[in-house]
């Protein structure tokens, strides 16, 4: 029996539904409140406990979540008990890659698509496994490959050694974790230094091309620098459209149903990924023409004459693109943004920047950051302290008068942004106006 403390948390999730996929017995605990990434271990009857050390049996191999420590009954049960095996989830998931061609996806911003998109493209070329930080997990007996999201957070991606590596992108983050620049640049360097084939990096991204490689690296952007370059690009409501050229030879023209230039960044790195394994162009286009993308990421709702978009966007870059590609999607239609924080820390080191991303809104709203968010020490801010830099902002509670007040717009896109449950906020919204 494999037993996940924290089955709830993405990657735990994704873990576990991938060991009862081939073939073992799963379960595990955590909080009872309900959350979107337990669907998957419910649809595949996992059995989800409350926490209670007496869940804990001789025998079992446990699996610890990132979050949990001996102040958790479970952990404390599990650690003294010498006829349990104990496992971190992040040194239990690099074994496992091991098993594979593996590929790791890392980056600040743009993980769970990429992940999800390579996930698409492989699927149908060998047998492939795939661990998503969404939630998602899928495991085929003797898979060839293994794609997994591999997040810096806390330096967790440094206990993985993959084949092949994706590295999207990287800007300041994690700022309760990562106290400069140099020390985030330092961690990605090392995890590029642990892959065992090649690196692939955006090229045009401000600090990764300056970084000391010792493996094998390959460049993907739009500068003449790169070695896969997309030229000729087209990006507007019918989508991206573009040539990619490699080492200067035309490799193919791509049209694909993505929206934003974020997303083309994406595609190339998959496209790079596909073309290291001799994936052909044509398979290439056919197979990311059908990726529909991944839970919490733009999911997109139609109710009547207005959009409904649920994004785990938190970083203002992220808010960014999130903006910048409904303009592409949806040109004739104005935009109300509504943003809710997660952490303390990350809203009192990017409150200027937070406040100018959703200025490209038409209508911006800031949300008090959630009753759960984590209270870190020498950190006193609110959510007014965001919204005083944008004088156009308003700010709401989670609450029927928010709700009625945002149901006033009509013919608009709501983008509704959080890494927390903002999405109920959504679906309030859309009855409320449902029933009027």
């Amino acid at each position: 029996m494999y037993y996940f403390i924290g089955i709830k948390g993405s990657g735990m999730a994704s873990l576990a539904t991938i060991l009862f996929d081939l073939g073992y017995e799963v379960a595990g605990s955590d909080i009872d409140k309900y959350i979107f990434i337990e669907e998957d271990l419910r649809k595949r009857g996992i059995p989800i406990y409350s926490f209670d050390k007496n869940n804990i049996k001789d025998g079992y191999e446990v699996i610890i979540g990132n979050a949990f420590d001996e102040s958790n009954e479970e952990v404390k049960e599990a650690l003294s008990n010498p006829n349990v095996k104990t496992h971190t989830y992040y040194d239990f998931l690099g074994h496992l890659m091991d098993q594979y061609i593996s590929i790791g996806i890392a980056g600040t911003h743009g993980k769970t698509t990429t992940t999800g998109m390579a996930y698409h493209l492989f699927k149908e070329f060998d047998k492939t496994s795939v661990l998503i930080g969404d939630g998602t997990g899928h495991a085929v007996e003797d898979s060839k490959y293994f794609i997994a999201e591999t997040c810096e957070y806390q330096d967790h991606f440094l206990h993985y050694y993959p084949t092949y590596a994706i590295i999207n992108n990287i800007e300041m983050d994690h700022v309760d974790y990562f106290k400069s620049m140099e020390q985030y640049e330092k961690s990605f360097e090392q995890y590029a230094n642990q892959v065992k084939d090649t690196v692939i990096i955006w090229g045009d991204d401000p600090h990764l091309p300056h970084l000391h490689y010792q493996k094998r690296v390959l460049k993907f952007g739009t500068g003449e620098n790169n070695d896969v370059i997309a030229k000729n690009i087209i990006n507007n409501d019918h989508g991206l459209s573009f040539d990619v050229y490699i080492h200067k030879d035309l490799f193919g023209h791509f049209a694909l149903p993505f929206y934003g230039m974020h997303m083309l960044y994406d595609s190339l790195a998959v496209i790079t990924l596909g073309y290291l394994e001799n994936m052909s162009a044509e398979y290439i286009q056919e197979r990311l023409s059908t990726f529909d993308g991944v839970k919490r990421r733009y999911t997109v709702k139609t109710v009547g004459n207005n959009i409904y978009v649920d994004d785990y966007a938190h970083h203002p870059t992220a808010i960014r693109y999130v903006i910048e590609a409904t303009r592409s999607r949806y040109p004739h239609k104005k935009i109300v943004a509504i943003f809710q924080p997660d952490r303390f820390s990350r809203g009192l080191r990017f409150a200027k920047e937070f406040a100018e991303a959703m200025d490209l809104a038409d209508y911006p709203f800031f949300v008090h950051f959630p009753e759960n968010a984590k209270k870190e020490p020498g950190i006193d801010i609110d959510i007014y302290d965001i919204a005083k830099y944008n004088p156009r902002a308003q700010v709401i509670h989670e609450d029927e008068a928010a709700v009625k007040l945002l149901s006033q717009y009509d013919n608009v896109v709501y983008l509704f942004m959080s890494s927390k449950d903002i999405y109920k906020l959504e679906d309030q919204v859309i009855a409320y106006k449902q029933s009027q």
